[in-house]
């Protein structure tokens, strides 16, 4: 299983942050860039037909995977973006319209007593995901980055509390990947002293 590229990158005034993932549901490489938390395009490589063939290897999807990070990467710095986004006639960006995504619904208050208390929302196509599998990459400044895993109610909440530092929030970071049958969504937030 390929659990995806990120990367913040900064062009101008603007930090992207730049994020990789196999859709496998979909058969899809699919990297999408956010600007402070909001989609702003996408780009998707099918790679349907290599799957028929023998010998393509979980490596191989991987490298193609890397390439395309690679190359939204480079457009960013080079100011054209925008030219590397699928058009909305696109087989791969109507797929996508249906994604899967992922909310943090009480960012602006989440901190209290040494635990962090985070609040998310599961969804496909704007509507609640039961039973979607979360799985949580908690890394900090000088510790261990720290796993674990929660299960989506019948509205498509989880709750997860974490023992924190709040010294280390603002070098800290949250990386939360959902599945749901096979198919998989990847967001990256970003923690900071209130």
């Amino acid at each position: 299983m390929i659990f995806g590229f990120n990367t913040d990158i900064k062009h101008e005034d603007t930090v992207y942050h730049v994020q990789s993932e196999a859709r496998e549901g979909d058969m899809l490489l699919q990297t999408q860039v956010f600007v402070r938390g909001r989609c702003i395009g996408k780009h998707a490589t099918s790679y349907a037909e290599q799957a028929l063939s023998e010998g393509f290897t979980d490596q191989q999807k991987e490298q193609i995977l890397r390439e395309q990070h690679r190359n939204v990467l480079d457009a960013i710095r080079e100011g054209r973006v925008e030219q590397v986004f699928d058009k909305r006639e696109s087989p791969e960006s109507l797929a996508a319209v249906k994604e899967l995504d992922i909310h943090w619904t009480n960012s602006a208050s989440v901190h209290s007593n040494d635990k962090l208390s985070m609040k998310l929302h599961a969804t496909e196509a704007g509507q609640g995901i039961v039973g979607g599998r979360l799985t949580v990459r908690f890394a900090r400044a000088n510790a261990a980055p720290f796993y674990t895993q929660v299960t989506t109610d019948a509205s498509g909440d989880a709750e997860l509390v974490f023992e924190i530092d709040e010294a280390s929030l603002p070098e800290s970071s949250i990386l939360v990947q959902l599945n749901i049958a096979g198919r998989t969504a990847t967001r990256k937030f970003q923690l900071r002293k209130a």
